[in-house]
C-alpha cells in the first residue's frame, strides 16, 4: 500500500488501509450532518430523528464491517449460534474428601434438568465430551463415566450421594482427637483398606481406555516428583497410561497425612515394557482440574488437522464460543477469623504444619492455592477462547468447622454438606476476585438457573450432533467422531 506524504509534515506517513477508508468515510458522513439534517428545508422532529438514525446506522456499518463481535449463546437462541453442535463440553470436579457430597448434590440437580428435557435415561456422560476430576472428584468422574450394565454409565448422578453416605464412614472411621493426633505422628490417619477394596469391587477390571466419555484425572508421582495426568485419549495411544481405573482413583485420592500412597505397575503387552507409579493425591498439583482438562483438550484439538483452524480462527458474529464448561468445587474454608496467620504459623515446626487444631495446614494451603490460581487462569483463558460466558464455576468459600474438613464422615456432617450443596444452587453466579481471593456475584441468575440454562445448551448440542450424524449417514459419509 502506497503511503501519502503530507507536505506540512514530511515525516508523517499515513497508509491507505481498509480501517482508514472506513474512518474517512464515516468522518465525511459526519461532516455532512448539517446538510443531512436540513433535508431540503424540512425540520419536522420525526424527520430529524429518522435522519439521525440513518446517519448512525451508516457509520456503524462502516466502522464494524471488519470487526467481528462475539455474541455469546444464550438459552433459547439456538437459531443464532453457528457453533452449536461443534462446541466441546467439559465438566470438572474439585478434590475434597467427604466434601464430594457437595458436587454430588449439584450434579444430581443438573442431571435432573437434563432428564426433564430428554427423558429419564439421560446421563451426564451422554452430554459431556470430557469429565475431569481430582481426588474425590476423580472418583466421581469414574462413577459417571465407567461402563455398567448394557453399556450405560455405572452410576447416575443421583447415586453419588447415597454412595458417599454408605462408604464415607468406612473410609474415614471417626477416632478421638487424641488418638488421631497420635496416629498422625507415625503414619497416615487412615489405612485406606476400605477405599482400595471398594474401588476394586466397584470398578473391577475397567481401564482408562474403556470409559464411555473422555476423562482426565491428575495425580502426583512422589518417586518422580512430578504430576501424572491420566486421560482416556492417552490411554488409547500409550499402553503404559492405560491403568486400571481403580488404581487411578486410589492414587488420586491418597491425600498426604490422611491416606497412604498407592503403588502399581502398568504393562505394555506389545513389547513387554512396564511402568511404575507411586501416586499421591492429585490435589497437591491441581485440586481444581479445569486447566489440566483444558490443556489436554486443546492439545488434542491442535493435533487434529480439522480442529486446529477452528480453535485458532477469528470468531464469526454468530459464534457462541468453542467450549461449554462447568466447574464444581467442594467448598473452601471461610477466611473469617483468620485460622492461619503469619504470627501463628511462624511458631510451627514440622508437626504444626502437618496438624493444627485437627486440620492439616500444609495440605489446606496447597489445595487452596491450586484451586484459586486455576480460577484466575481459567478466567483469562476462556476470555481468550471467546467462551467466558460459557464457563460456569460453582464454589462456596464460606465453609467452617467440620464442614471444612476432608474426613468428618459423621451422619450429621454429611447431611450438612448436602445442605451446603443445595444452598450453593441458590447462590448467584460468582467469580473469584483476583485481588481479594473472595467470590463475588457477577450475574443476577442463581447457580440453579444457570445450570438449567446449561442443561438446555447441552441438550441442544447433543441434538445438533445427532442430526449431523444422521445427515452424514444419509449422504453416505462417515459420521464425525465427536
Amino acid at each position: 500500500m502506497k503511503p501519502l506524504d503530507y507536505p506540512q509534515s514530511p515525516r508523517l506517513s499515513i497508509t491507505r488501509s481498509p480501517a482508514m477508508f472506513c474512518l474517512r468515510k464515516c468522518c465525511r458522513a459526519r461532516s455532512d450532518l448539517p446538510r443531512m439534517l436540513a433535508g431540503g428545508g424540512s425540520s419536522w422532529p420525526w424527520q430529524l430523528a429518522a435522519r439521525r438514525a440513518a446517519l448512525f446506522a451508516e457509520s456503524r456499518r462502516y466502522s464494524s464491517r471488519r470487526r467481528p463481535v462475539y455474541r455469546p449463546c444464550r438459552s433459547g437462541e439456538e437459531g443464532t449460534c453457528a457453533t452449536v453442535g461443534r462446541r466441546k463440553t467439559v465438566l470438572t470436579i474439585d478434590g475434597g474428601g467427604v466434601r464430594g457430597l457437595i458436587p454430588g448434590t449439584v450434579l444430581a440437580f443438573l442431571e435432573a434438568e437434563l432428564q426433564k428435557l430428554d427423558g429419564a435415561g439421560a446421563r451426564l456422560a451422554d452430554y459431556f465430551d470430557y469429565i475431569a476430576g481430582t481426588s474425590t472428584g476423580g472418583f466421581i468422574t469414574a462413577m459417571l463415566a465407567a461402563p455398567g450394565r448394557g453399556g450405560r454409565p455405572l452410576f447416575a448422578a443421583g447415586d453419588i450421594n447415597p454412595f458417599y453416605r454408605e462408604h464415607g464412614p468406612r473410609i474415614f472411621p471417626q477416632k478421638s482427637s487424641l488418638a488421631a493426633a497420635f496416629a498422625a505422628l507415625w503414619g497416615p490417619k487412615y489405612d485406606g483398606e476400605h477405599l482400595r477394596a471398594m474401588a476394586g469391587q466397584v470398578l473391577g477390571e475397567t481401564r482408562m481406555c474403556d470409559t464411555l466419555t473422555n476423562i482426565v484425572i491428575p495425580a502426583f508421582d512422589v518417586k518422580l516428583l512430578q504430576p501424572v495426568i491420566f486421560s482416556t485419549h492417552e490411554a488409547k495411544t500409550m499402553p503404559w497410561k492405560n491403568a486400571l481405573l481403580s488404581d487411578v482413583c486410589i492414587g488420586t485420592s491418597a491425600a498426604p497425612t490422611y491416606l497412604p500412597a498407592h503403588h502399581f505397575w502398568t504393562h505394555d503387552d506389545a513389547n513387554g515394557a512396564e511402568r511404575e507409579y507411586n501416586l499421591i493425591d492429585g490435589g497437591v498439583a491441581a485440586n481444581n482440574p479445569t486447566m489440566v482438562a483444558m490443556m489436554s483438550i486443546t492439545g488434542e484439538m491442535m493435533a487434529k488437522e480439522k480442529d486446529a483452524p477452528y480453535l485458532l480462527k477469528e470468531p464469526a458474529e454468530d459464534d457462541c464460543g468453542r467450549f461449554l464448561v462447568l466447574s464444581i468445587g467442594t467448598g473452601s474454608r471461610c477466611d473469617e477469623g483468620h485460622l492461619y496467620t503469619a504470627e501463628i504459623s511462624s511458631r510451627w515446626g514440622i508437626i504444626g504444619w502437618l496438624r493444627h487444631r485437627g486440620m492439616a495446614p500444609l495440605l489446606d494451603i496447597f489445595m487452596a492455592a491450586s484451586s484459586d490460581l486455576v480460577d484466575i487462569q481459567a478466567a483469562v483463558m476462556f476470555q481468550m477462547l471467546r467462551s467466558d460466558r460459557n464457563y460456569l464455576r460453582i464454589q462456596d468459600s464460606k465453609l467452617h468447622g467440620a464442614a471444612a474438613a476432608l474426613d468428618v464422615a459423621t451422619p450429621e456432617n454429611m447431611d450438612n454438606l448436602i445442605g451446603i450443596g443445595n444452598s450453593m444452587l441458590e447462590q448467584r453466579v460468582s467469580r473469584v476476585n483476583v485481588e481479594t481471593g473472595k467470590h463475588e456475584e457477577v450475574e443476577e441468575r442463581t447457580n440453579a438457573e444457570a445450570l438449567a440454562d446449561l442443561a438446555k445448551q447441552l441438550s441442544l448440542e447433543k441434538a445438533a450432533r445427532a442430526e449431523e450424524d444422521r445427515a452424514a449417514v444419509g449422504c453416505g459419509r462417515r459420521a464425525p467422531a465427536w
